[in-house]
């Protein structure tokens, strides 16, 4: 009677799983291309260098900043609005042979061609060898995160599951770095936070995915496993749609007026939940299905009692 009642208001997502899973791999080899011929824009937090904040008492033309910022000093400097238009942000790269103190110098004396009344409000800077620190730092998080992740699904789950989920995080983790090489978006340190998070988000989706499905593989007894993986899918679609939409309008709030600083943490996001929502149905279930999964696999081992084969004694 569950069978009947269940299969009769289930979605078919599977039905889609192969030209979506195609498509799938498709992305995550043109990020691998991407990432090796383009690499990623590291940050200064990475690559070192100088940032200068500054408050103009009109809205500036940035156009007009750059240009000014043509000395050898500044060349090649990064300028940005921070916040409001009148707040603007300078970004210096490491110039050998060059201090930071002449290169922030170097800065103000451009701005104040543009606006005579500017004034100075930050400046910051991180060494070569601190920002090549924090890369290695960094990958390592982002390493041991996923070897964690690797060893609590295998004693979690099933290995055809567990291997499942795995590859899903590695598809959200690569397609959302692909993103950020393609474009040559910034990666910064809040953008590793903001993929560092996507790794949780894809991760919580999955396991909620997964539980119903071993559930449902003990209570569907005569069901094949598309029909199991679809209806455990169909249950948990409402939990899905409501945290994805809910997380997604925070996410989208701090993309649009989060300002700079935030909105690489805010792009990483968006991309995560994209595909971290979808890549638990059609990555890690539809991958656990190609691999056999089948209720057999669901049901707990027999523990054979000392003894038991023995025939009972006679009174």
């Amino acid at each position: 009677m569950l069978e009947i009642l269940s299969l009769k208001h289930t979605v078919n997502f599977l039905r889609h799983a192969l030209p979506i899973s195609i498509m799938s791999a498709v992305l995550v080899l043109g990020s691998l291309v991407s990432l090796a011929t383009n690499g990623i824009n590291w940050g200064l937090d990475f690559t070192g260098g100088t940032v200068v904040e500054m408050e103009f008492t009109n809205p500036v033309d940035l156009n007009a900043l750059r240009v000014q910022l043509t000395t050898p000093d500044s060349e090649g400097a990064i300028v940005q609005n921070f916040g409001s238009s009148r707040d603007v942000l300078v970004r210096l790269q490491v110039k050998e042979g060059v201090k930071s103190d002449v290169q922030v110098k170097s800065v103000m004396e451009a701005a104040q061609k543009v606006d005579p009344q500017v004034q100075q409000k930050r400046v910051e800077f991180v060494g070569p060898q601190v920002g090549k620190e924090l890369a290695e730092q960094g990958g390592l998080a982002v390493l041991v995160a996923l070897i964690c992740i690797m060893i609590y699904v295998s004693f979690r789950f099933e290995w055809r599951l567990a291997f499942g989920s795995v590859a899903a995080l590695a598809h959200d983790v690569i397609v959302t770095l692909g993103v950020f090489s393609v474009f040559q978006l910034e990666f910064d340190l809040t953008v590793l936070a903001g993929l560092l998070t996507v790794v949780g988000y894809s991760l919580n989706d999955t396991i909620v995915v997964f539980d119903r499905i071993r559930e449902n593989f003990l209570k569907m007894r005569k069901s094949d496993p598309e029909e199991v993986v679809n209806v455990s899918i169909t249950q948990t679609m409402s939990r899905t749609i409501i945290t994805t939409g809910t997380t997604l309008v925070v996410v989208v709030a701090l993309f649009l007026k989060g300002g700079t600083m935030i909105h690489g943490f805010a792009t990483a996001l968006l991309m995560g939940i994209f595909v971290g929502t979808y890549s638990s149905i059609y990555v890690a279930s539809f991958l656990a299905i190609k691999l056999g999964i089948n209720r057999e696999h669901m049901m707990p081992v027999e523990i054979e009692k000392e003894g038991a084969d023995q025939p009972p004694m006679m009174p």
